[in-house]
């Protein structure tokens, strides 16, 4: 179902679509209290993740996005568990903790490979750009870890234009492809477009990896029909009186869009992003029904006019 095609300019293949794994795995102690609990509800347990995993790969969506900062490594024990003697293939990032520096991720790369019982780790991103990190001499280590066989293909997270410059000029010195910029990125919140970052990526061959795809499940429909949003995420604009106003006008279009093809909201709002050849979104799945709801947005196309009709529907959302 899954047509595959290089991450960036780098030799990884990598699927049209991904999995956020954020909420996957088994926190102990404080780190019960992570971001995925506070902001999604948590995960919904072992074999629902085990049921998204597979269903996953049945469809061909074989990328897994997980970090060493989600929930205190749980979330990469987890994938490790159920991606060992498969095809998957893993994303992670560094750092493990907020005082990191570029210095530690040599011993943060090796907590995350043991946490993964993997040798190598497919993609291997910078999660956020600090103070602390010095980006040249991150990208220089990660070159590094790159010769070393332990990192396949070099990526970044909520970069912006200018210091995704700074890390692919540093890694083209060592003959390394920035191969991604995970940031993100929905019809109902389209800032990179503004921000110089897609642009960015098209000019330097990077793949925007978007996260929030469906703008934390509003662009599903559901907290449309009743059902209300678990978490923090409750708070946020898109379930406020006036954004939920807005969000409305979207979803309805994207229902008018899918029923010709048997999808609802998401699938659509998935399948807008996978037009772009530069963009790849990871959806979460906490069970195997979303991760099959994910999946179809694989088996369609949009129509150039259809595109320009969600475009034209969310331009509010740009800034």
């Amino acid at each position: 179902m899954s047509d595959s095609q290089p991450l960036g300019r780098s030799d990884l293949q990598v699927p049209r679509l991904g999995v956020g794994t954020m909420t996957w795995g088994d926190p102990r102690g404080w780190s019960r209290i992570s971001p995925a609990t506070l902001a999604y509800g948590g995960a919904h347990g072992p074999a629902a993740e085990q049921e998204a995993f597979a269903t996953s790969l049945t469809a061909g969506v074989t990328l897994f996005d997980t970090a060493a900062m989600y929930s205190n490594g749980a979330s990469e024990r987890r994938l490790g568990v159920l991606a060992d003697g498969t095809a998957a293939l893993i994303a992670s990032k560094f750092p493990p903790g907020m005082r990191s520096t570029a210095e530690d991720l040599p011993r943060a790369l090796a907590g995350t490979l043991a946490r993964l019982g993997r040798p190598t780790v497919d993609l291997y991103q910078h999660h956020y750009p600090s103070r602390r990190v010095d980006i040249r001499r991150l990208m220089g280590l990660m070159a590094d870890a790159v010769a070393a066989g332990k990192v396949t293909a070099v990526g970044v997270s909520n970069y912006s234009a200018e210091q995704m410059l700074i890390a692919h000029a540093a890694l083209v010195e060592r003959g390394i492809p920035l191969a991604s910029n995970q940031v993100q990125y929905s019809l109902l919140h389209r800032r990179p477009e503004t921000n110089g970052v897609l642009d960015a990526c098209r000019e330097l061959g990077v793949t925007l990896i978007a996260y929030q795809p469906l703008a934390s499940g509003a662009l599903t429909g559901k907290y449309l029909d009743g059902q209300r949003p678990k978490g923090f995420r409750r708070f946020m604009p898109y379930f406020r009186r006036k954004g939920r106003d807005s969000m409305t006008a979207v979803v309805n279009l994207l229902r008018e869009i899918g029923t010709s093809r048997g999808m609802g909201p998401a699938q659509v709002a998935l399948r807008w992003l996978i037009e772009n050849d530069s963009v790849l979104p990871i959806p979460g799945a906490k069970n195997g029904a979303q991760a099959l709801a994910n999946a179809r947005a694989l088996s369609f196309r949009l129509t150039p006019d259809e595109v320009e009709a969600l475009n034209r529907a969310t331009l509010a959302w740009r800034q």
